[in-house]
């Protein structure tokens, strides 16, 4: 059987330390040429070597900077791709590779906040699980002999808890096994078509989920297209850019609405009028920016207000999920507790 190890990956960090890198190097005048040449001996990373080398060598050739950004889809997004395309042909590429620089450290400011406010809960939930098993496995078998003379009289909770302690312990390599693979099959599940598109339903769906994910789509889908209309990048590119942002099948039929409006002479804010996604606050933006040519500085101001707001909201669920898991960790100890204490208490009565 054939074992396949999981390729090096580039970050998103070190993708931004090389647009940072380049960037400097072409304000203080160095080609393009040279600046990649002398950036392939400082990565610490072979695989970004490697990657840096290979572009300064396309570029040799007499091939387009993005074109040769494109052979490398593990680090540079089709996004990053088209928006570099029409920076060259536009004739400002470091003013959009700034740009470009500033919009993946709002996105890596934005996954670190989430992040952050998301770890305590999952904290507090693993070590619930971690307690509870411990418990199970190593405490309960010590009163299982001292409560089988009063078996027929423990309550519920006792002959449950010691069920589950007896399947934890008696069958761990069963249960282990079922686990990983129904933790397999789910992964399978959700990389297939199928799955993905149950997924991205969800998203656009559910609740709560739903604002979420929108919030965090709209920003980066406003973020792209005001930092192309910012930088001068027709309107058509730019929505052909921001259409590999976002990775959900049904926020794409939103982007394509806005590619047809466009197409058809209409507009942008047409698209964002009609759409049930969008906010009728941003609608009136939106539209307003389009009417007095301000549509790229507009679109930026929405996609930074969505960001504070998306941390801000996160933030105040993850603080509202904390007492939630206290209380909930807080009646499965005294679960535990009273179904210890109970019969033991039933014992000392019975030995009187």
């Amino acid at each position: 059987m054939e074992i396949r190890f999981r390729a090096p990956r580039i970050t998103l960090q070190q993708r931004i330390t090389f647009t940072e890198r380049l960037v400097l190097l072409l304000e203080t005048g160095v080609s393009l040429f040279e600046a990649l040449k002398a950036m392939q001996h400082q990565p610490e990373s072979p695989l970004l070597a490697s990657i840096i080398g290979s572009i300064a060598d396309t570029v040799s050739e007499g091939k387009s900077f993005s074109y040769a950004l494109g052979k490398h889809p593990e680090m540079f997004s089709s996004t990053y791709v088209s928006l570099v395309g029409a920076a060259e042909e536009g004739g400002f590429l470091p003013q959009v590779l700034a740009q470009l620089h500033k919009m993946d450290e709002k996105n890596s400011q934005l996954s670190s906040n989430i992040k952050a406010a998301l770890s305590y809960p999952l904290f507090l939930i693993g070590f619930s699980v971690l307690v509870v098993g411990f418990v199970l496995v190593f405490i309960f078998p010590k009163f299982e002999a001292l409560f089988a003379s009063i078996r027929d009289q423990l309550p519920a909770t006792t002959l449950f808890l010691m069920a589950m302690s007896g399947l934890l312990r008696n069958h761990w390599l069963v249960l282990g096994v079922g686990c990983g693979a129904c933790t397999w099959a789910a992964h399978r599940w959700i990389s297939s078509v199928r799955g993905r598109l149950a997924l991205d339903r969800a998203k656009m769906r559910l609740p709560v989920i739903r604002d979420i994910f929108t919030q965090i789509y709209l920003s980066q889908t406003l973020s792209v297209l005001g930092l192309s209309l910012s930088s001068g990048v027709p309107i058509t590119v730019a929505l052909k850019a921001s259409q590999g942002v976002v990775r959900n099948v049904f926020f794409a039929g939103f982007l394509e609405d806005l590619k047809q409006h466009v197409n058809e002479g209409r507009g942008i804010a047409v698209g964002f009028n009609r759409s049930e996604l969008v906010p009728p606050l941003v609608q009136q933006m939106i539209t307003t920016g389009e009417q007095t040519g301000n549509l790229g500085m507009v679109m930026t101001r929405v996609a930074e207000f969505y960001e504070r707001e998306l941390t801000r909201r996160i933030t105040a669920m993850s603080k509202a999920i904390e007492p939630i898991m206290l209380i909930v960790m807080g009646i499965v100890v005294g679960l535990i507790v009273v179904s210890l204490i109970l019969p033991i208490f039933k014992l000392s009565r019975a030995i009187h």
